[in-house]
């Protein structure tokens, strides 16, 4: 008997307090600032390589098979761009030339038309694994 008037209690409290309780959250306005941060920091890093590096863009100014020449495009980029940097590779026989690190294609495209007025060879553009020196 007392179990029976305890469990309609319970009913009677349950009923009760759910019909009349309402929850209200009051969340810090810096919470949100705090998760878009948070979104732009993990799209930046879905880019980032197992390596340390991000996918990205280079152009591809020179392939050749004479060292000298490869030097000479390195040195005249350098001279001409200095805020970009110029990289070369040897994959036997040839000496490559990549020019710049663009988290962008469309900034790759652009520089790649204006080295395309200077050296008329082609000049392609080149996803590779690239150094960023900041997170933007």
């Amino acid at each position: 008997m007392k179990s029976a008037v305890f469990i309609c209690f319970l009913l009677f409290v349950c009923f009760t307090v759910s019909a009349a309780d309402s929850i209200v959250i009051k969340k810090d306005p810096r919470l949100d600032i705090l998760s878009a941060r948070q979104v732009s920091i993990n799209k930046f890093t879905s880019k980032m390589t197992s390596a340390g590096l991000y996918k990205g863009y280079r152009l591809q100014v020179l392939n050749t098979r004479s060292r000298e020449d490869a030097f000479k495009m390195k040195a005249d980029l350098l001279r001409q761009y200095p805020d970009q940097k110029t990289y070369m590779f040897f994959q036997s026989p040839y000496f490559k030339v990549r020019f710049g690190n663009f988290t962008e294609r469309s900034d790759a495209e652009r520089y790649k038309k204006e080295l395309s007025l200077i050296y008329p060879q082609g000049i392609y553009v080149i996803e590779d694994a690239i150094e960023l020196s900041s997170i933007e």
